[in-house]
């Protein structure tokens, strides 16, 4: 099980510390792997995409610009991602159907909720870095996250 104290504990100089801003919404309270990150906003159609593909335990990093307006992930997204391997999304933005997703086996953390869908507009880049939570996160470094909080790392800590 992974356990981000442990995990700062054992790696203190190889880890970054995310600002404590999300919430845990997952089934999977604990999750962790390498990262693909998403930049959109208020627009979930990669989301969707990225999701809807193969994701052998990775995490989607979604830099959703922090907007509140929008739900960048609902529950039939969060089926597809859990039907699809992957092992946790988030989002620097809102989710919708949360008590849906809270019984899925899928790690999601986001800042908050609210049940307006997005329009998919297709506008977004794919595995860009990106930045919030006072955090760099890059495609291929390795998050993991808990009830604890989330960290970054740019190698493998498991």
């Amino acid at each position: 099980m992974i356990s981000t104290p442990d995990l700062c504990d054992a790696h203190e100089s190889d880890v970054l510390v995310l600002d404590p801003v999300f919430v845990n919404y997952g089934g999977r309270e604990a999750f962790g792997g390498e990262v693909v990150t998403v930049k959109c906003f208020e627009d979930n159609s990669l989301v969707k995409e990225q999701l809807a593909m193969p994701g052998n335990g990775k995490v989607l990093v979604v830099d959703g610009g922090g907007s509140m307006r929008r739900a960048l992930m609902g529950d039939m997204i969060a089926e597809s991602a859990v039907k699809n391997g992957w092992g946790g999304v988030v989002i620097y933005g809102a989710i919708r159907d949360v008590d849906a997703i809270a019984s899925l086996d899928l790690g999601v953390q986001a800042l908050g909720v609210i049940p307006l869908k997005t329009e998919k507009r297709g506008i977004g880049d794919l595995n860009v870095p990106v930045r919030f939570a006072g955090v760099d996160i890059n495609p291929g470094d390795y998050l993991y996250a808990d009830n604890n909080g989330i960290i970054v790392s740019a190698d493998s800590l498991t």
